[in-house]
């Protein structure tokens, strides 16, 4: 029988969402207009590192011609496709408008697990730049499905990896429990035999892990999943925390928790967009993301911290303006 916090909890979820069922319009024009006024927010990045959102978690970083790929999420499953759990793997052409950049020497390919919106991507970008890519056990079988499994590396926690200029370590974690605060969506070890029966919900999530990189003087905090194992979290600060932030209502004390211990100059919002819609369609937000509470929740907890967003798709470097304070 559950207990009565967590019933409570249950009933405070659904009524948020039945609140943003009725409100959504509204509520998706306020996360909009703060939307707007975050991605003008400068990140302070040193000169030559370049970071642009490819959308949900997924991040390029790159560093005197040298990239890393983080969680890519190109090829966008429909939502029609998850509910009626058709085979699902990464999409050449949506790959496209990544893989047709010049992204210079592509030195790793990050993930911190292995939900199809993280992992979906992996082994064919992975064949496509001649990359290797770096995860849990669950990314190697994903990776040795597609027959790449020369080309996965299954990570050591807090070992620290050198590639090209980037200094990486994993670190773990857990994932939010988006249904309703009781569990996590298709949860366990990824353990499929067949791509013909690799449907969304087969890519399972797998070891979680938060990813920590170190460039150019600066440290950034990679977290897909809005969930954490305290006592892992790396000491010392970061610069940049990249939150995935769209399960983080789910996580008991989730920024009080974090914020103390990573102390992050700027937090960087991701994972809040609608992961179903392509990424040549509009933009749209998560179910009662709520991104226009972010601010506040920051502020709430730390008064140095800023809170910035990037657009979709390369921009110019912004890292002119307010610089790093130094660790």
């Amino acid at each position: 029988m559950r207990d009565r916090p967590t019933i409570r909890r249950t009933a405070e979820h659904l009524a948020s969402l039945a609140r943003f069922v009725r409100r959504r319009e509204a509520r998706e024009q306020r996360d909009g207009a703060v939307l707007a006024d975050l991605v003008r927010e400068p990140l302070g990045l040193p000169a030559g590192l370049e970071l642009e959102w490819l959308g949900t978690a997924g991040y390029r970083l790159t560093y005197e011609g040298a990239t890393l790929l983080l969680d890519p999420y190109l090829s966008r499953v429909p939502l029609a496709d998850v509910l009626h759990r058709r085979p699902a793997v990464g999409d050449a052409r949506r790959q496209d408008v990544v893989v047709d950049r010049d992204l210079g020497d592509v030195v790793g390919i990050l993930v911190g697990h292995t939900h199809f919106d993280h992992a979906i991507d992996v082994p064919l970008l992975a064949r496509r730049l001649g990359a290797r890519a770096y995860g849990s056990d669950s990314l190697v079988r994903l990776m040795a499905l597609h027959g790449l499994a020369d080309r996965a590396v299954e990570v050591e926690p807090h070992r620290e990896i050198e590639l090209g200029p980037f200094r990486v370590s994993f670190v773990p974690s857990l994932h939010s429990k988006l249904l309703l605060g009781l569990r996590v969506p298709f949860d366990g070890a990824l353990s499929c035999e067949h791509l013909d029966h690799l449907s969304p919900g087969a890519y399972r999530c797998g070891a979680v892990f938060g990813i920590r990189i170190a460039v150019a003087g600066c440290t950034l905090y990679h977290q897909g999943s809005a969930n954490l194992l305290d006592d892992e979290l790396p000491a010392g600060g970061v610069d940049v925390f990249l939150a995935g932030i769209a399960g983080r209502s789910f996580t008991d004390r989730y920024w009080e928790r974090i914020l103390p211990r990573l102390d992050p100059a700027v937090v960087v919002a991701g994972h809040f967009d609608d992961f179903f819609r392509p990424l040549d369609a509009p933009q749209g937000f998560s179910t009662n993301v709520a991104l226009a509470a972010l601010p506040g929740e920051i502020a709430a907890v730390s008064r140095d911290a800023r809170v910035a967003a990037l657009p979709l798709g390369p921009s110019p470097p912004r890292g002119d303006a307010a610089p790093m304070p130094a660790r």
